[in-house]
């Protein structure tokens, strides 16, 4: 599944956050023989690509659990390097191909190709990609030292106790915007202004009421971008009498709400997506989530670069805000960074070749 280029030395990396991008950009250098350790704030990877477990008791009183898909709504490929990459994965049974059917009265929601899934969740994908990688997680890095034996990862103010040759940032811009400060002030500018969309979206558990026969809506008006029923996608379990709803609010809406308390915000997305079914919701449990930094803005051209990479400091970024936008932006910008590396690596370790031979013809001559 990956092109494994040629090492010479192996270097110590740092890859902070467990997103797509990161786990990508981790496989990609572990492949090419570095020493590659991640740190993930949250309990495990994943990051937007995410399933969120939820517990809560029924009407007779008995505990109840179900995993709802909360995050991305699928993976769809335009270029040809991203295709073969799930065409690669689905083969491997990491992801399944999900046939959509959209509601009667939904907006078109054709975007230009196939629409897969990782199985049997979300963050699954991200896990296989990391298989054999070491990772720390629930550590929140907020600051990054770079002395004479390399990076130092700190959370809390304590040092990770191993340091790196190279550190790689797999984040949201306006949360490496803080890390980049010290070391590179001008992406940490760059960072820090680019425009992400919010979204507050709406997951629970409710009586399977009604017949369904569509698993996904774009509704055309209120405050609802998507609605989706969880449990009706490939690999999820679907429990007889209970219906799985998702349903994120338009960035718009979101953004103009976004401080306000969840329960507020849980109320109003309730009803409209009551008011989109044309039919009360027996919900058994219901949460909300906030997502600050879901998308990044659209935009008119793509950025310039599609990686950061300075090789002297040996700091990287990458990210969907810096490829094209969605799942695939993330990974081509990961596979971009993990390659500019790989090839300032493999010129470093030509250089100290050459020069090893010079000294060595040097001493014959002596």
């Amino acid at each position: 599944m990956d092109t494994i280029a040629s090492m010479n030395s192996k270097q110590r990396v740092a890859v902070i956050g467990a997103g797509l991008a990161g786990a990508t950009c981790a496989r990609t250098l572990r492949l090419a023989g570095h020493a590659v350790h991640v740190f993930e704030k949250s309990r495990g990877p994943g990051g937007r690509l995410a399933t969120r477990r939820i517990e809560w008791v029924d009407g007779d009183g008995r505990p109840c659990t179900t995993r709802i898909d909360h995050g991305a709504l699928a993976i769809t490929a335009r270029s040809g390097a991203f295709r073969a990459f799930v065409d690669d994965c689905t083969r491997a049974g990491w992801l399944a191909e999900w046939h959509a059917i959209a509601a009667d009265d939904s907006l078109p929601i054709d975007d230009g190709g196939p629409r897969h899934l990782p199985v049997p969740e979300w963050p699954a994908l991200c896990r296989e990609l990391l298989q054999g990688i070491d990772a720390t997680w629930s550590f929140t890095v907020d600051g990054l030292h770079r002395g004479p034996r390399g990076w130092q990862v700190l959370a809390r103010g304590e040092a990770a106790p191993t340091t790196f040759d190279a550190v790689v940032l797999a984040l949201p811009p306006a949360q490496a915007a803080p890390l980049l400060g010290p070391h590179r002030h001008d992406w940490a500018r760059q960072a820090a202004i680019v425009p992400m969309e919010p979204c507050w979206t709406l997951m629970g558990v409710a009586d399977d009421a009604a017949p369904q026969t569509w698993d996904i809506a774009r509704p055309p008006t209120g405050p609802l971008a998507w609605v989706l029923r969880s449990d009706a996608r490939p690999g999820r379990l679907r429990m007889a009498g209970q219906a799985l709803w998702v349903a994120h609010a338009r960035a718009s809406w979101s953004r103009r709400h976004l401080e306000r308390p969840a329960t507020w915000v849980q109320q109003q997305m309730q009803g409209a997506l009551a008011d989109w079914l044309a039919r009360p919701v027996d919900w058994q449990h219901c949460v909300v989530h906030r997502w600050r930094y879901a998308t990044p803005t659209p935009r008119k051209a793509a950025p310039a670069l599609s990686c950061w990479w300075d090789a002297a400091l040996g700091l990287g970024v990458c990210g969907d805000f810096l490829g094209s936008t969605g799942i695939e932006g993330a990974w081509l910008s990961a596979k971009a960074l993990a390659a500019s590396m790989l090839h300032c690596r493999a010129h470093a370790a030509a250089a100290e070749a050459a020069a090893a031979t010079g000294d060595a013809d040097r001493h014959l001559v002596t």
